[in-house]
């Protein structure tokens, strides 16, 4: 090697050692100031809070921030905080009270985000406190309410007002029996559609509150798939559309038969409605590496993949015509989501226009032992 290669290399490793150092210096002073404006013992208290703490400091910086804050992505481990808490803490010292807000957060480049909760309280001149929790679910949870306290009262309004008109009707044609007949046979059809929407209602909405495991029971699922069969066999009757079960496993589950029987007998009742007569209809129960699998399998006129991704949410309709034409309340498929989801299951859908449809629910089998 070469004088000039030795010199540039020993200059290069003279630089990265300054560097190293430098920043080895660095930390051990963030450290230091950490250690002299937040004691150990407190450090070690806010260690143990499953909520976001930051000690802020003057400067816009922390002091101090445990690991759930670092996860909320309100300060880093650098010492740098998300504007919109330093932001706060400016606000709470300024006021010398505390001050409380919702941040947006987005966690990380592809990240989504997150909506945290954040309080600020001063401590002194020089030291802020901010606690933080991250309510994006509570958020969530309030606009779905809201959507479904609108979509309720969206889908109340049409039965309500048919059953209005047809009485109006029947009223005003009091002399005529053929007439009052034929309407009264109308107000009958919105009567049940009214019924059923409000069953189904009252059933989500207990569903959504998380339901209770403590009603789960040891079942015998192909038992609880005959239930349904048999509890869908009048309408499918009235189709002319022949219901084919396939039980050849017998799997033992835990969990909610009444639940079980809806959840069922509504991707078969969907099964029938979106079927032509003179179709078939199977009902296939298999298990396999501790999970149980309810097939509905229909020849119908299959989903449109833009309808697909949507089709389990609730008052969501494929096709709305034909849905309100069959008395559906658009809350069929959302109900069966949800009991799957109360059983630590999942349902998924396969379709294809033109070929059918297969809704396929797998739940957990009980495991002896």
């Amino acid at each position: 090697m070469t004088p000039d290669l030795w010199l540039a290399a020993a200059v290069g490793a003279l630089v990265g050692a300054a560097v190293v150092a430098l920043l080895g210096l660095r930390r051990r002073h963030r450290l230091t100031v950490a250690a002299t404006l937040v004691p150990h013992r407190t450090r070690q208290l806010m260690s143990i809070l499953q909520s976001g703490a930051v000690v802020v400091r003057r400067d816009r910086r922390s002091a101090f921030a445990n690991s759930p804050a670092v996860a909320l992505g309100i300060a880093r481990l650098d010492g740098k905080l998300h504007s919109d808490v330093a932001d706060l803490a400016e606000e709470a010292w300024r006021r010398d009270e505390p001050v409380e807000d919702e941040v947006a957060v987005q966690r990380g480049v592809l990240g989504s985000t997150s909506f945290v909760h954040v309080r600020v309280t001063p401590l002194d001149d020089e030291l802020c406190l901010a606690v933080a929790n991250d309510h994006t679910e509570a958020r969530a949870a309030e606009q779905s309410r809201r959507e479904f306290a609108v979509n309720v009262s969206h889908e109340l309004k049409t039965p309500i007002g048919a059953l209005s008109l047809l009485a109006e009707t029947i009223e005003e044609g009091a002399d005529d029996p053929v007439m009052v007949r034929k309407f009264a046979k109308k107000m009958r059809k919105e009567a049940r559609r009214l019924t059923k929407l409000i069953q189904e209602i009252i059933e989500i909405t207990r569903l959504q509150g998380g339901g209770s495991i403590a009603e789960h029971e040891r079942l015998q699922l192909d038992g609880v798939v005959h239930e349904a069969i048999e509890a869908a066999r009048l309408g499918a009757d009235a189709r002319d559309i022949r219901i084919v079960p396939d039980l050849k496993a017998r799997p033992e589950i835990m969990g909610d038969r009444d639940l079980l029987v809806m959840a069922l007998r509504n991707l078969i009742d969907n099964a029938v409605q979106y079927s032509d007569p003179g179709r078939e209809v199977a009902v296939a129960l298999g298990a396999k590496d501790g999970v149980a699998s309810i097939s509905v399998v229909d020849h119908g006129i299959g989903i449109d993949p833009k309808d697909q991704e949507r089709i389990f949410e609730r008052f969501y309709r494929a096709d709305p015509a034909r849905s309100r034409d069959t008395g559906g309340t658009g809350l069929g498929l959302s109900i069966v989501k949800h009991v799957a989801l109360q059983h630590a299951g999942s349902v998924g859908l396969w379709s294809e226009q033109g070929v059918g449809s297969t809704f396929t629910l797998k739940l957990n089998v009980l495991q002896e032992g």
